[in-house]
């Protein structure tokens, strides 16, 4: 018999409860397992969770477990993301892991099983598995089937960069009216390897998942398959007692940092692996390990970076075949949620279908296809290169054009008045100051594409991009932004910003103490409710951007 939590609160009053739930006497000896399922009706990409909590559940009990279905916040970018200028995305993450910890922690549950599915989601299990320390397992929710026009594939991202290239006067591939008709066939979340396929590899490369489970088609009969294996699965981790921490080491970290370049994955990536390590109250500095791990190339180009759609990298081995091709590169001896080191997860198996995953000798391109800049214009400042194939500029010196909102940007590239050799700047867009990366800089990135600027320009900003960006020479994420007095705060229309991705450098024309005279400017977003309530608490990028109360 294990040692359950559960079985030391088994007092009367839970007894109660739960008999009047239908659980037995023999139930109240069980492990208790927590289903966490993010289903919504507001969004697609949870659409098929409540069927697969089903099967998750009638699994947990076949295996000898009682399940308990808990929801949490379900937030999706095309949707939840209309308001406030897309300031609740991010900030859902945390909400995520505090509705886990509220639930599942207070009531001494034994282990948690956690239907994943869109961008935020897996970052917010994750942070609650490391938080809370109890076995835990994820189950990949899938990705969504792209429509068709005229025999061409047409997804969500075609929409996207369509309505916002319409704008500013770029045609769309087909009328964007029409691709927004055809583009989503099935529930899951985006496909391509934007945020949540680069999440959902991260979760296998980590070991939270079960292996060849990442990226996967949703609701399909695979996924169920998968769905129903993690269920009888984490019945035998609380049995064994095996828990995340154990699991989240620093070699795990680093073979999850090495998956992300492998496929060209999303920057997003990074914060959301430094904000586990910080739940997991482990030091390791994700930003070094992005330098350390440099070296690996590109093995598989997936939409956006190249051709390969998602279906295809499925068919090809997906975040395993990754893996297996990295295994010479990655630490093999990292402990999994198999109760095995991911080398024995990997031994025997063989990568199937054509060759779309590259080997390391021979891969797509040279690496990093994300690389972490500094230098006085920031401590740390991220920028997504894809295929290193000289058709992006990878070094710019030009004059700071300077926006309050990406809207005002927005605004002056349509009135023409950025123009060739601009390096655009969008700030107040950071974690205090969007608050919570709201303000859409990834709409600016495609408006410079679509105005002919992409590759002309450079655009810098302390807001993040979504996963389905990549274009031109853009640097994000940087950090201290402009709401905590860094230099983006303070730089001025003219200053001179130098960008070298060789010297891993980005630099402003200004001396120290000239800058540090100019003062705040003093521009902050209104935020009330919970998101006042996230600006106050957030932490710097260096943390992944967790909530915790500033130290005493």
């Amino acid at each position: 018999m294990p040692k359950l939590r559960s079985l030391s609160a088994n007092s009367p009053g839970r007894r109660a409860n739960w008999k009047a739930l239908g659980l037995s006497k023999e139930d109240m000896e069980k492990p208790k397992i927590a289903v966490v399922n993010s289903s919504s009706e507001l969004a697609i990409c949870y659409a098929h969770l409540d069927s697969i909590a089903e099967i998750v559940k009638e699994e947990i009990r076949k295996a000898g477990g009682v399940p308990f279905e808990v929801r949490t916040a379900a937030p999706s970018d095309f949707i939840t993301g209309a308001g406030k200028s897309g300031s609740y995305i991010l900030a859902g993450r945390d909400i995520i892991a505090n509705d886990i910890e509220v639930q599942v922690e207070a009531a001494l549950l034994d282990g948690m099983i956690c239907l994943t599915s869109c961008d935020k989601t897996p970052p917010g299990h994750l942070m609650a598995a490391a938080r809370l320390n109890i076995p835990t397992i994820l189950v990949i929710g899938g990705y969504q089937a792209a429509g068709e026009i005229d025999g061409e594939p047409v997804d969500v991202e075609d929409v996207w960069s369509g309505s916002v290239g319409e704008r500013f006067g770029a045609k769309p591939k087909f009328p964007v009216a029409d691709m927004a008709e055809n583009a989503i066939t099935s529930p899951g979340v985006c496909a391509g390897m934007a945020t949540a396929n680069t999440m959902h590899s991260v979760v296998e490369a980590l070991g939270m998942a079960l292996p060849g489970h990442a990226p996967v088609r949703a609701d399909s009969p695979k996924m169920r398959d998968n769905a129903r294996a993690a269920a009888r699965r984490i019945v035998e981790m609380v049995n064994e007692d095996l828990k995340p921490r154990q699991i989240l080491t620093e070699s795990a970290f680093r073979n999850a940092v090495a998956t992300v370049l492998g496929v060209s994955g999303s920057i997003n990536a990074i914060k959301h692996l430094q904000a586990t390590a910080i739940e997991a109250e482990s030091d390791i500095d994700i930003f070094a390990l992005w330098e350390e791990m440099s070296d690996v190339p590109v093995l598989c180009p997936v939409r956006p970076t190249g051709n390969v759609r998602i279906e295809q990298f499925e068919d090809a081995g997906a975040a395993r075949g990754i893996l297996k091709r990295l295994l010479p590169r990655i630490d093999g001896d990292a402990l999994t949620c198999t109760g095995k080191t991911l080398a024995e997860n990997l031994e025997g198996w063989e990568i199937p279908g054509p060759d779309v995953i590259q080997p390391l000798d021979n891969p797509v391109g040279p690496g990093p296809a994300i690389a972490i800049l500094k230098g006085s214009f920031a401590e740390t400042a991220v920028v997504r290169l894809g295929i290193r194939d000289g058709s992006r500029p990878e070094e710019f010196s030009g004059p700071a054009k300077v926006f309050e909102s990406s809207m005002e940007c927005l605004q002056a590239i349509e009135d023409g008045k950025v123009v060739e050799g601009d390096v655009v700047v969008a700030r107040n867009q950071g974690l205090k100051g969007g608050p919570a990366m709201g303000g859409g800089a990834s709409l600016v990135l495609f408006a410079l594409d679509a105005a002919g600027l992409a590759k002309t320009t450079a655009f810098v900003t302390d807001g993040q991009l979504s996963g389905l960006c990549l274009k031109g020479l853009t640097v994000a994420e940087v950090a201290p932004e402009a709401a905590t007095g860094g230099p983006i705060g303070k730089v001025k229309d003219g200053d001179i910003i130098t960008i070298s991705v060789a010297n891993r450098s980005i630099d402003i024309g200004i001396p120290a103490e000239e800058l540090a005279a100019r003062g705040d400017p003093g521009f902050r977003i209104p935020a009330t409710g919970y998101l006042a309530n996230f600006r106050q608490d957030v932490r710097g990028m260096e943390t992944g951007g967790v909530l915790l109360p500033e130290k005493d």
